[in-house]
Formats: structure tokens, C-alpha cells, sequence
């Protein structure tokens, strides 16, 4: 397939004017297609005139959308949400779970790893946002199920899934969990999340092995002039990446703003943190077992706690550009390279270049998507 007179965001994040050629699963360099190369049979060529290229989107935590919740653990749970997160331009999936029963954990890695990943956004990894959290900051999560650090219990999971576990989330204040870190680094990314830690906790739980901060503000104590906090110790440590919520409800634009002047736009990860109720109308919805209202763009506990996001991961990149005046090239490096780099998938996605999947949306100046494809396969189109 060759898709010409393309603007398309290229891996320096610089825009330009060229042609993508699609040969199989994957993108392949103009060089070789001169050599008589035909890149499909049926020779099929799109013109992308006044259309941006962008690499799909890699949401590497989410919970869910369209009424599945990954925890859910049934047989076509995935499958539902890969549908939906490929028909909005998310094509590479790293779905989160919540603190919930070591026995449900278990279900939930053992579907992970029967899965086919034939339709829709392809499953890369698992964030295992619980259980070894904080209880002053649980958020959404249970309390009923939260657990000390256990790198036994994480190995377990891990091999259950088909050792895709990509993050796993801590407090590091608690029992252990420097102990944790240094055990697991080598295998996992470890993030620091639902946290009470200080400047000093959080800085030592860089220096062991951390790498990785969940969404950034939300969960955790706030950043201030006497005690910056995680936020401060991660500003400080170059090796440190941070998620950020840009659905408009989480975090206001001027915090937005200010994280990617105090990060640079190599730090910083869009995630959606989307639940059931992403793509649905408002309503009563579930979220780890708890009750979530959800009204236009908010969901809240019964005592009023954000309960994630229902805005997905493109939507959220969208925001961030039009509302929040980010740089389109940084929101979609966020949103694309940098996600990707972070989980070690970055060989075979989050990028248009030769030899990489052929994850791609076409989208118009005003970024509405015109056409979804992932592994050169066309899932949505208007073209």
C-alpha cells in the first residue's frame, strides 16, 4: 500500500511532506520500493492530501471502555476494548489492573496470556497498578485488598501473564519497598503511585530502581515550596518519565503546561486512566468493585473521589493540543514515541519507520481521525 502527499510526523518529531509504504505488517523505506517493489498486490495507493500521519497511539494505562473493564477477566474482554482503542487511533495497548484478590489477579494473567491478539489494538504489556499501594492515597483503588510489597507474588503474576508485565506501581514509603524495587528493576519498571512519600523517600526510590511516576499530581501529596514531594524528586532525576491525564478534569492546562516545560517533551507520557464508562453515556458504572458516577467528562466515588477518566487516550491528546495549547508535536511524541520507548516496545512501534509494525492514523487539521491502521490492516476509514 503506498499512501501519498502524507504530512508525516517522522521520528525527530519534525513534520514532512512524503509518501508511507506499506508492505505486509509493516512500513518499508521509500529506497526499497524503487528497486520495483510492489508494496501490495492490488497495488492500493491512498492520497493523504492535507492529512497528517501520525504512529498509533500506545496507551500504557487505561482500564477500560464500551462497558468492559480489563479486570473483568472475561473471555471477550479484551477483545471489546481493542476494538474500540483501534477504532480511536490506539493501537498498541498496555490496559491496568486495580488492587483487587490475588485470586482475580490471577485470572486476569492467565486471559492476558491466552489472548490472541488478532483484532483491533494489539495487548503489549500490563500495568499492575495494585495492590502494593497506599492506603492514605488509595484513590479509586480497594483498601480491602491492599498488600505490602511482594516481588514472590509479582513473579508469580508476571509468569501467569507470559511475563508481559511492563509497569508495576508502589508506594515507597511502605514496608519493603526499596527491598521490592531492588529485587524487580531488572525485569519490570517500577512506578511510584498512590503514594503519601516525601521529596527524600522518593528520591531514594529513584536511586534504587524506580523509573517511572503514575499520574503525575493525582494520588500523591501536591508539589510545594517546602516539600516538592514525588513531583519535585522526579523533576530531579533525568531517568524518570511521568504520566499525565489530560482529559480536562485531572489536571488544569496551566499544570499541563508547566509539567512539559519542567520535564521537556522526552519525559513526558499521555495516558487516558480510562474506565468502563469511556465511550458510554452517562450513567452508574463499576470500577474495581466500586460504584463510579459518571456525568459529561467526570467520574467520581460516592464520596466524590475522581474515579479515572472517560476520555480516551487520542481525546486526551487532542485536549492537550487545543485546549491546553501544548505543541502538536509534543502531544503526539507523549502520546506515541515516548510511551512506547518506556515499555521497551519502541523496536516495533510508536514510530513511521522502516521495518516497524504499520501502526498509523490519518487525521485533518482539526484532529479528527480519517482512517486507523494497525499492523497495515485498514480498522476504521473515511477516506
Amino acid at each position: 500500500m503506498l499512501i501519498k502527499n502524507a504530512i508525516v510526523f517522522d521520528p525527530d518529531k519534525v513534520f514532512r511532506n512524503r509518501e508511507i509504504n506499506i508492505s505486509g505488517e509493516k512500513f518499508v523505506e521509500p529506497s526499497f520500493m524503487n528497486l520495483g517493489f510492489s508494496p501490495d498486490s492490488d497495488k492500493k495507493q491512498i492520497d493523504a492530501t492535507g492529512l497528517y500521519a501520525i504512529p498509533g497511539l500506545v496507551d500504557i494505562h487505561f482500564h477500560g471502555c464500551m462497558g468492559d473493564d480489563f479486570c473483568d477477566a472475561n473471555d471477550d474482554t479484551i477483545k471489546n476494548i481493542a476494538k474500540y482503542e483501534a477504532r480511536s487511533g490506539i493501537t498498541s495497548i498496555c490496559p491496568a489492573t486495580m488492587t483487587i484478590s490475588k485470586d482475580e489477579l490471577r485470572e486476569i494473567m492467565k486471559k492476558a496470556a491466552a489472548y490472541d491478539n488478532e483484532e483491533g489494538a494489539k495487548l503489549v504489556g500490563i500495568n499492575m497498578e495494585g495492590p502494593f499501594i497506599s492506603e492514605a492515597k488509595k484513590g479509586a483503588q480497594s483498601s480491602k485488598y491492599i498488600l505490602k510489597c511482594d516481588a514472590k507474588l509479582f513473579d508469580e503474576l508476571n509468569n501467569l501473564s507470559g511475563n508481559i508485565i511492563k509497569l508495576v506501581d508502589i508506594a515507597p514509603e511502605n514496608d519493603g519497598a526499596m527491598e521490592f524495587i531492588k529485587e524487580v528493576k531488572d525485569r519490570v519498571i517500577v512506578s511510584i503511585a498512590h503514594t503519601m512519600a516525601d521529596y527524600d523517600t522518593a528520591s531514594k526510590a529513584f536511586e534504587e530502581g524506580a523509573s517511572h511516576v503514575t499520574h503525575l499530581y493525582n494520588a500523591m501529596p501536591p508539589f510545594t515550596h517546602r516539600a516538592p514531594g514525588v513531583i519535585g524528586a522526579a523533576v530531579d532525576n533525568d531517568t524518570v518519565c511521568v504520566e499525565l491525564i489530560c482529559d480536562g478534569i485531572h489536571i488544569h492546562p496551566a499544570v499541563v503546561r508547566a509539567t512539559f516545560k519542567m520535564f521537556g517533551n522526552e519525559r513526558v507520557i499521555l495516558i487516558s486512566d480510562s474506565m468502563r464508562a469511556c465511550g458510554l453515556e452517562d450513567g452508574e458504572y463499576t470500577l474495581g468493585g466500586q460504584k463510579v458516577f459518571v456525568t459529561g467528562r467526570k467520574a467520581i466515588l460516592e464520596d466524590g473521589t475522581i474515579a479515572g477518566s472517560v476520555t480516551n487516550l487520542f481525546e486526551c491528546m487532542k485536549r492537550a493540543v487545543q485546549d491546553m495549547h501544548i505543541r502538536l508535536e509534543d502531544a503526539i511524541a507523549a502520546a506515541t514515541i515516548n510511551p512506547a520507548r518506556q515499555i521497551g516496545i519502541f523496536d516495533k512501534v510508536g514510530s513511521i519507520e522502516d521495518g516497524k509494525y504499520a501502526d498509523l492514523v490519518l487525521m485533518d487539521k482539526s484532529l479528527h481521525i480519517k482512517a486507523v491502521y494497525v499492523h497495515g490492516k485498514e480498522i476504521y476509514s473515511e477516506l
